[in-house]
């Protein structure tokens, strides 16, 4: 069987499964969408009140199904595990759900799957790599959604200090989508203009006091909604739209997703999150970005958090 372009999956519909579902029928990307979920009837609820908003969007068939269902998607969503909890760290989630990771990739490598599994579930580099482990898949296949979110809400926070379309602001945050991330400030600038030149020529002030104070809100603030709300979802919602997008549309584009690595920045044996062209076959290339002394030793502490990780689940090279 070959691959449907225009079908995806979505295997997890809790809060994040089903945001990302709902954004899927707002984009129009698909003509087709699979929701997979341990609780069955929980995926035909979904699949059922999201085909009531059809009459108001692009023409789409919602189903729940099975892992039989499977096999033609060009892109599955990987959304399925337990979500953290108050005071809880992404990487407290390993145990649990790396178990349950083990559980749906035995299921999904008995198919004819041949497209992009792009995995959301935390803690996202770690079971990147499990899956791409499990799976015996090639690197491009298996993705993770990284720190495109992240990235995002640096993009945001900056926008707003700057007083700038958040569209026009280019910077990444790097590493492990937790506690350990970094943001690459010596390559962030606004349509081309450093941000110190930007500042100075707006007459603002943007200085090292003001970059701390904003990376700690961007790492921070998974946890302060899960405080308020329980759960973090329409964010991740938008940044798996935004790689879909790229996946669907062959765009070539260059987002912070988790990749297994092999040999970039000195570090394989684990996933981390980096700069990638992503297109339709999924990851292209991983870029190799210039860093700054403090930010590659930051990259490598990461790094060596993850690894760590990774060898508690038994799954090193």
């Amino acid at each position: 069987m070959g691959i449907d372009p225009r079908k995806a999956a979505i295997i997890g519909c809790g809060a994040v499964g089903a945001s990302i579902a709902f954004r899927f029928l707002q984009q129009g990307l698909f003509s087709r969408l699979v929701l997979i979920d341990a609780n069955r009837a929980r995926a035909e609820g979904e699949a059922m009140d999201l085909s009531d908003g059809l009459p108001y969007a692009a023409p789409m068939s919602i189903q729940a199904g099975d892992y039989s269902d499977l096999d033609d998607c060009a892109l599955i969503v990987l959304a399925a595990g337990a979500n953290q909890r108050p005071g809880e760290s992404r990487l407290d989630l390993i145990g649990k759900n790396v178990q349950i990771l083990r559980s749906i990739m035995e299921n999904l490598t008995k198919r004819s799957f041949q497209g992009v599994l792009l995995v959301v579930s935390n803690p996202v580099d770690v079971l990147t790599y499990a899956a791409w482990r499990l799976s015996g898949w090639e690197r491009r296949r298996v993705i993770g959604s990284g720190t495109v979110l992240d990235t995002g809400r640096l993009k945001q926070l900056l926008g707003q200090s700057l007083q700038v379309d958040s569209r026009n602001i280019h910077a990444f945050i790097i590493g492990e989508h937790g506690d350990s991330e970094l943001a690459v400030w010596s390559g962030a600038n606004v349509s081309g203009l450093d941000l110190e030149q930007f500042c100075r020529i707006q007459g603002l002030r943007l200085d090292a006091a003001d970059r701390e104070r904003l990376y700690h809100q961007v790492r921070d603030s998974a946890a302060k909604i899960i405080r308020c709300k329980g759960a973090t979802c329409y964010g991740i919602a938008m940044a798996v739209g935004r790689i879909a997008q790229c996946l669907v549309r062959d765009e070539h584009a260059v987002l912070p997703i988790s990749a297994v690595l092999d040999g970039q920045y000195g570090l394989s044996g684990l996933s981390l999150s980096v700069p990638s062209v992503v297109g339709r076959n999924g990851l292209e290339q991983i870029l190799e970005i210039p860093l700054d002394a403090p930010e590659h030793q930051a990259l490598l502490d990461s790094a060596r958090q993850l690894a760590q990780a990774v060898a508690q689940c038994g799954l090193t090279s």
